[in-house]
């Protein structure tokens, strides 16, 4: 029985328990989310080594980190210390991304390294695995290649997949009416168009969607519905082909919750600031309150090298806004595949806007760190303002790499520090 058919049942599972304890939460809450669809516990059956992750409505917004190999870069030693050190900042889910090299080898090797949830793209593993191994294009796969993927993703213990579903043909020709900038920036979207004008069929994932469940439902895997038509620049947010998209994700999203399948909807993308919280409240809306995973979303378009920062901003927002799950972007989105460093600038640049999400929205315990830090900043206590920032050795690091003095105070106030100066004040 999946988390979803015990939570409906009223069943308080194992999983459900740890969840509760994990976001400091009554056990019956987690159920009670699982069972109308506002929560989802990322969980495959087979990932022995994996903690569960519980994603939604009430709980800690949640990061995820995408690593991977490409076709030019196929280092499996750089994933494997990728994975490393996005689990050591803080991210709470890995999506490995690899199209290039011995792709499952990483893929086991990441999951067998680290204990957070791992997600994946089995459309990536049927297209390589059709033109490696079966000599064949990608438009030559088969609707057996393209399941036979996703059945080697859940094998290994993948415990979400995305698979882009609301990629249709009708959508497709919104897309082309619409006269976007940008078409379509999602791999696994271009790759799925490509198959149907090829084969002058429609997408095998939405016409044998009851298949897809059945496979999911077996390792109780979360479905991820991507969103193939996200826009990738600020000019094609919010247009028809999105919207057209996001409302078959909202049938598709009943459909699988009626078979007992924990679903969670991804989203944008680029999008103007001043649009990003009626997108959300529009998904919620459409999707029956489904958590939410979204790319950034960035703010702009023309901060190539700062990517992480305009995902931040559009990350904080979406998620005060009812945004579930942070997808980070990094400071190479755009330029290069990204590296150790960049994936620890992006895994904190998103915690830190979850985090101010989660504030705003008032998620149990959230603002509690902040007062601890406030309090040690007003004792100079820099062991223990270091204990509780984000990304301790960044604070230790620029602290200790700076004139030290008696004072205790850091080099931007010196003597004429205003904790030391009040706390003269209120003694005399």
């Amino acid at each position: 029985m999946t988390q979803l058919e015990s939570a409906r049942k009223g069943i308080i599972t194992e999983k459900m328990q740890a969840a509760a304890a994990a976001e400091n939460v009554a056990p019956e809450s987690i159920r009670d989310g699982i069972a109308s669809g506002s929560i989802v516990i990322c969980h495959n059956t087979g990932h022995l080594n994996g903690v569960p992750l519980p994603v939604g409505a009430g709980l800690r917004t949640k990061v995820n980190a995408n690593i991977g190999s490409s076709s030019d870069d196929t280092d499996m030693k750089k994933e494997i210390e990728k994975a490393r050190t996005a689990v050591k900042y803080g991210a709470d889910a890995i999506m490995d991304l690899s199209t290039g090299g011995p792709v499952d080898e990483i893929r086991r090797a990441i999951i067998a390294e680290t204990k957070v949830c791992i997600g994946s793209v089995p459309l990536y593993q049927a297209a390589l695995d059709a033109v490696r191994i079966r000599k064949k294009a990608i438009v030559d796969m088969t609707v057996d290649d393209i399941f036979a993927g996703i059945i080697k993703h859940a094998d290994d213990g993948v415990d979400f997949i995305t698979v882009h579903c609301g990629v249709t043909r009708s959508t497709v020709e919104r897309m082309k009416n619409e006269g976007r900038i940008m078409d379509v920036v999602s791999r696994g979207g271009a790759f799925t168009i490509e198959w149907m004008a090829y084969n002058r069929m429609e997408n095998p994932l939405f016409e044998h969607f009851d298949k897809l469940l059945e496979i999911v439902k077996e390792y109780d895997m979360t479905l991820s519905l991507g969103d193939g038509f996200r826009p990738g620049c600020l000019a094609d947010a919010t247009d028809r082909a999105q919207i057209h998209e996001l409302i078959i994700l909202g049938e598709l999203t009943q459909r699988a919750q009626d078979a007992g399948v924990q679903v969670m909807i991804e989203g944008p993308g680029h999008m103007p600031i001043n649009q990003i919280e009626t997108n959300i409240r529009l998904q919620k809306r459409l999707c029956h309150g489904a958590p939410f995973y979204v790319l950034g979303p960035l703010v702009t378009d023309i901060a190539p090298g700062y990517d992480h920062i305009t995902c931040a901003i559009g990350g904080a927002v979406a998620a005060a806004a009812g945004a579930d799950f942070l997808c980070y972007v990094t400071p190479s989105e755009h330029l290069r595949l990204p590296d150790v460093d960049d994936v620890r600038e992006g895994v904190i640049a998103s915690r830190i806007a979850a985090h101010a999400a989660d504030i705003a929205k008032g998620v149990r315990g959230a603002s509690a760190r902040d007062e601890r830090m406030a309090a040690c900043r007003k004792k100079l206590d820099w062991e223990g303002q270091f204990a509780l920032a984000l990304d301790p050795d960044r604070a230790r690091e620029y602290r200790e790499n700076s004139p030290l003095s008696d004072h205790g105070a850091c080099t931007m106030c010196g003597e004429f520090c205003a904790y030391k100066v009040m706390d003269d004040a209120m003694t005399r």
